[in-house]
């Protein structure tokens, strides 16, 4: 006999609740609630073209830098908008900035800290992941706390504050700085990279670097004690143990909009996405790499507590009325986009993926993506990206007497998309506009993929097909739950907003 339990999730940031019919132990159905109502598409209606800039990276207090640049790249696009190089190297830096403080603080004081849950006590090295990872205590959770906070001192240098910072403006960045921010910066990723290699990889980049298959993996780990007792290390011997590589497959397709624009190739007419970490899709029927193109997007509002329409329809087509009843087939306040009418999952091991990283590939090909593999790559993407970052601050250093801002053309009616790619995957804005007013405004962010309910065809979204046939040893603590959901670096304050309360909760984990 199967029943029906509800669960209010934490450390998602945000709120969630999941309903799990569970039989025998095993979900059998799964629904994710998004209990809070986004506003911020009506909000935007009517004002000036240019107050996405300020309003939209107050969306999340996690993100608010990729809200940025996606906000001022659907500015760029509508006006045919010229772009400094300059002006995009320094997006690139906050943006890589925000993604490898998002990856570190999300795997050290969100996911690791079900690790030291009491079930997995009896396993081997238990010890030293409580030493490492407990909230507040842990050596590694409150390292992490310290060096985050000094890495995002890059965006307040660049952009004069983080979060909310709103220096990119159509053409490029508000205000040139000075070679000073650049040294600066520079001081900060290698005092941030030593921290990473001595406490996270337990050696240097480039020997990490190198692991580039799980048999690779397998050899580091053996090769120093160092390698074994990093958290990275820890994690991966733990993980193994705790079997993870069993929890949370989901749906299989697999979505890039393509990551930090070349500074130099990315320009009007953006007909082609010239990004440095590349765009895809990956077709879990066809087992291949597809070409990405954002007319495939759409959304579904069957199941969402929004004003019905037919199907689902292109962000420039759709709507964002909210309708919410009780009873009925709808049940949260997240949309369901769908890429080419599929079910699919963002983040970072899609963006890895499809860049040719060859570690995420051969995990991959081996393993799939699942709770295991999606941590491993949140470890790994960091290393990749601080050589990135320092690379990209040299390159602004020997070009800084370049333009940072190239003043736009004086487009007052238009419509644009701005896509990027968050910490937690792909991050899209349409906007519309006419006489200097926004007339529409959607935004897609990656929980909403990740998050959505079903659609028009009444198929599950991402996380629901990731907890069905998921082994719940415990109904009253299903720690399971916690793995799959946060795996994925959740935000549900980026997906939703306006809390409803008032309502009874079960329990939470």
């Amino acid at each position: 006999m199967s029943r029906l339990i509800t669960v209010d999730m934490n450390r998602v940031e945000g709120d969630l609740r999941l309903k799990i019919e569970l039989e025998a132990g095993v979900v059998k159905n799964a629904w994710t609630v998004g209990t809070m109502f986004r506003g911020f598409e009506q909000i935007l209606l009517g004002r000036s073209k240019m107050d996405g800039l300020v309003i939209t990276p107050r969306i999340c207090g996690i993100c608010g830098t990729a809200h940025l640049y996606a906000a001022v790249s659907a500015l760029e696009t509508a006006m045919g908008c010229p772009i400094a190089p300059n002006g995009a190297r320094v997006r690139n830096i906050c943006l890589m900035t925000e993604e490898i403080q998002s990856d570190t603080r999300h795997a050290f004081l969100m996911f690791s800290i079900d690790l030291c849950h009491a079930r997995y006590a009896g396993l081997e090295g238990y010890a030293d992941i409580v030493e490492a990872f407990t909230p507040f205590q842990g050596r590694v959770y409150r390292e992490t706390i310290v060096e985050t906070k000094k890495l995002l001192g890059i965006v307040a240098l660049f952009g004069g504050q983080w979060p909310h910072s709103s220096h990119m403006i159509p053409g490029g960045v508000a205000g040139q700085g000075n070679r000073r921010a650049i040294v600066k910066s520079l001081g900060i990723i290698d005092s941030y990279t030593r921290w990473y290699e001595k406490t996270v990889l337990g050696c240097s980049l480039d020997r990490w670097l190198s692991v580039r298959s799980l048999a690779d993996l397998d050899q580091w780990l053996e090769e120093r004690d160092e390698h074994r007792s990093g958290a990275l290390g820890l994690f991966v011997r733990f993980g193994r143990q705790a079997e993870l590589a069993k929890l949370g497959r989901g749906s299989g397709n697999m979505l890039s909009y393509g990551v930090y624009f070349d500074p130099v190739k990315w320009q009007p007419p953006f007909a082609e996405r010239t990004c440095l970490r590349a765009p895809g899709f990956y077709n879990a029927e066809t087992q291949q790499i597809e070409p990405f193109s954002q007319d495939s997007v759409t959304e579904h509002v069957k199941h969402s507590w929004f004003r019905d329409y037919e199907g689902g329809r292109h962000p420039f087509d759709g709507e964002t009325v909210p309708s919410y009843e009780t009873g009925g087939d709808k049940y949260s306040w997240t949309k369901a986009p769908r890429y080419k009418d599929k079910v699919v999952e963002v983040g970072c091991v899609p963006e890895l993926f499809m860049a040719g990283d060859p570690l995420t590939q051969s995990i991959f090909h081996q393993m799939g993506v699942n709770v295991f593999t999606r941590q491993l790559a949140r470890l790994h993407r960091p290393a990749l990206s601080l050589l990135q970052i320092r690379a990209m601050l040299i390159e602004l250093e020997k070009n800084f007497d370049d333009s940072f801002y190239d003043a736009p053309p004086p487009v007052e009616s238009g419509k644009g998309v701005g896509l990027v790619h968050a910490a937690r995957g792909a991050l899209g804005h349409w906007i519309e506009f006419a006489g200097g007013k926004i007339t529409k405004y959607q935004v897609i962010s990656p929980t909403t993929w990740n998050a959505s309910p079903r659609d028009a065809q009444d198929r599950p979204g991402h996380w629901e097909q990731s907890l069905i046939g998921l082994q719940i040893k415990d109904e009253s603590d299903p720690v399971e739950l916690g793995h799959v959901i946060r795996s994925h670096d959740a935000c549900l304050v980026c997906t939703v907003h306006f809390l409803r309360t008032g309502r009874e909760l079960s329990y939470s984990i």
